[in-house]
């Protein structure tokens, strides 16, 4: 069995808009090993959460995959008919959604739920299927478990929902989980509840778990490795602690230095200049380019992303060699 839960490789997934073509997901590769949390970071409209549908070939018309190769537990799953990944989503991967609504019905109660996720992939008693539940629920911390199962969704905190939707998706033991900014709108108190409950389950179970969010605290308390988007690539990948530490490329430097520091509360930011460009008409060569302060004639030409240190690549003409020195 391979150690790789999830391989992406050189992922294209576009729009086809009256604007034009949307080159939203352009080249995307990445790797995340079993029981290891990746990190996949960038701005708003960076192609983060279109990768994370197309993983669960969740992208609809006028978008579609073009070109590229998503493999799942050794299985190469891209090309698949829609009955065929409706049988294999749940099962081997599942996604937690940034509002808990978008898995739970309203008007169905959470064992119903939670059941019927069981019985979709599996012929089990509805007694196994409530008792697994019920575990599934106790695992992501929810107290008195049992009661909690005849619950509707409305009764139950923001927390409190965010939670059954992890649950959900954990019930199968699926290979790979991808988690849209599942904590985002929850208070910090919570949310530091689910990320260490988030870690020890990814840890116990073996899953392998793809972060999607745009707060580099999180990933920094989360994360083992990270992957870095810009305009629908991938600009920057390694270790947590060598990105975050020792960014090779100016957006992730841009990115750092626009998060306040403890203890800062009179020092400036200092923020990335320019917008995020339309992704309908990218500019030539390097899409950070006009944003970048060491943009030279030959980010005209468009960088590869190449090993700039051992296990951490960046996509840049100008990498930060000071910072690599240090």
């Amino acid at each position: 069995m391979s150690d790789h839960a999830l391989e992406v490789r050189d992922l294209h997934t576009h729009f086809f808009t009256k604007a034009g073509v949307v080159k939203a997901v352009d080249g995307v590769s990445f790797t995340v090993r079993r029981g290891e949390i990746m990190g996949l970071v960038g701005e708003s409209g960076s192609g983060k959460t279109v990768t994370g549908f197309s993983i669960l070939g969740l992208v609809d018309p006028p978008g579609r995959i073009v070109s590229g190769s998503i493999s799942i537990g050794g299985e190469e799953v891209q090309g698949f008919d829609e009955r065929r990944m409706r049988s294999f989503r749940g099962r081997r991967v599942a996604m937690v959604f940034q509002d808990p609504m978008m898995t739970l019905n309203p008007v169905l109660r959470v064992d119903t739920q939670m059941v019927e996720a069981i019985h979709a992939h599996e012929k089990v008693s509805r007694k196994a299927a409530l008792a697994r539940a019920e575990a599934a629920l106790e695992k992501v911390g929810i107290p008195a478990a049992r009661e909690r199962l005849n619950a509707h969704p409305h009764q139950l905190s923001g927390g409190m929902r965010q939670r059954v939707a992890i649950a959900i998706a954990l019930l199968n033991r699926p290979d790979v989980i991808i988690a849209d900014e599942p904590t985002t709108a929850l208070d910090v108190t919570i949310q530091a509840q689910i990320l260490k409950e988030v870690k020890d389950l990814a840890r116990d179970f073996g899953t392998a778990l793809v972060w999607i969010t745009h707060d580099l605290s999180v990933v920094a308390g989360l994360a083992e490795t990270i992957s870095v988007m810009y305009a629908g690539r991938v600009v920057e990948q390694g270790t947590v602690d060598d990105v975050l530490d020792r960014p090779l490329h100016p957006y992730t430097r841009g990115l750092l230095d626009s998060v306040p520091e403890i203890g800062e509360s009179r020092a400036r930011l200092s923020p990335i200049p320019g917008m995020t460009p339309s992704l309908a008409s990218l500019p030539a060569g390097c899409a950070f380019a006009p944003r970048c302060s060491r943009a030279s004639g030959v980010c005209r030409a468009a960088p590869e992303l190449a090993a700039r240190r051992p296990g951490q690549s960046a996509r840049c003409h100008h990498p930060l060699v000071a910072e690599m020195a240090a």
